[in-house]
């Protein structure tokens, strides 16, 4: 198996959210990956510790990766290669005249170059774009390593399945079972390299993801293939049926990084009742999808349940922060 660098602040700890708790009639607990750093902070920066460990095996100096001007995952891509004395090249999904704020003003911090590319080219081309950029870097005498989006393949789900074993460790220190984890879905690696982790460990948990962009149908595909990719590094292949993966639709609202006042609302609420701050992109819509399906009776079975905070603190914009009441 590739060698993993270590770059997060691990452990991150299991705390419960005692008042949303009584509120709900659940015992609901939070795993704060939002503390795995400051720059590499989220979750992102679990699937890094393989995927640039695989980029230095190869002999690579410069990281390429893409995401949304706002992306999480790009801007810890940018501060780890800072941090290992590597390049970063970043395609970006949005204009390039935008105002510089929250993760955009970090990657050009960290000294990240930057190629700003429309929603259609993202869409369609953006890895022969990455793919464009290595051959680039290759003529001026640079090795590249291109990371998908959200370090979202196999070697970077492996962050995950760490991530699984992290957890039940802390079961056993807390003296708690959790009967269901649940995370948000938006390129899929996280959620599957817990449904790995948790399958091979005979884990009885139910994985739910929230996605907050695309479908169910749609990250079921995605993290099916992913599931059988792992394998390939691991040497364990599991049987899976993508009907039965967990993907919980229903909250993109109106989509990836745009948002609705009562998600915005609903996390203002949050942030006063447990004095913790989600992101309006990730954990902001799949705190605020969990708490509506408990209302709904859908956890009814349920009764402890961990939800993973994969950070975001950088993402918020001037445009979300305008709904906040």
């Amino acid at each position: 198996m590739t060698k993993r660098i270590r770059l997060a602040n691990l452990p991150t700890k299991i705390e419960k959210l005692d008042r949303l708790s009584h509120e709900l009639g659940k015992n609901i607990y939070i795993k704060r990956d939002d503390q795995t750093g400051i720059e590499i902070s989220g979750n992102k920066i679990r699937k890094l510790e393989f995927s640039v460990g695989e980029a230095l095996e190869n002999n690579c100096d410069y990281l390429i990766t893409c995401g949304g001007i706002q992306s999480n995952h790009a801007r810890a891509t940018a501060a780890v290669a800072a941090k290992l004395g590597l390049g970063s090249y970043l395609v970006l999904r949005g204009d390039e005249k935008e105002e510089a704020e929250g993760n955009l003003f970090l990657d050009k911090m960290l000294g990240a170059n930057i190629r700003f590319v429309t929603s259609e080219e993202y869409k369609n081309h953006r890895t022969k774009i990455m793919e464009g950029i290595r051959i680039q870097l290759e003529e001026e005498g640079y090795k590249g390593y291109i990371i998908p989006e959200g370090a979202s393949n196999a070697i970077g789900s492996l962050g995950y399945v760490n991530a699984m074993d992290e957890i039940l460790k802390q079961e056993k220190e807390l003296g708690i079972k959790f009967d269901s984890i649940v995370v948000t879905v938006g390129s899929g690696g996280t959620y599957a390299g817990l449904y790995y982790g948790n399958y091979i460990r005979d884990n009885p948990a139910k994985i739910y993801g929230f996605n907050i962009c695309d479908s169910r149908e749609h990250f079921q595909e995605i993290v099916g293939d992913l599931l059988g990719d792992i394998a390939t590094y691991t040497g364990k292949e599991i049987p899976v049926d993508k009907k039965t993966i967990d993907i919980i639709d229903g909250y993109p609202g109106l989509g990836y990084a745009l948002s609705q006042t009562e998600e915005i609302q609903f996390i203002h609420f949050f942030a006063k009742l447990e004095g913790i701050i989600l992101d309006p992109v990730y954990t902001g819509k799949a705190m605020y999808g969990l708490v509506n399906e408990i209302k709904r009776g859908s956890f009814d079975k349920h009764e402890n349940i961990l939800f993973i905070h994969t950070g975001g603190l950088f993402g918020w914009n001037s445009d979300q922060r305008g709904l906040l009441k």
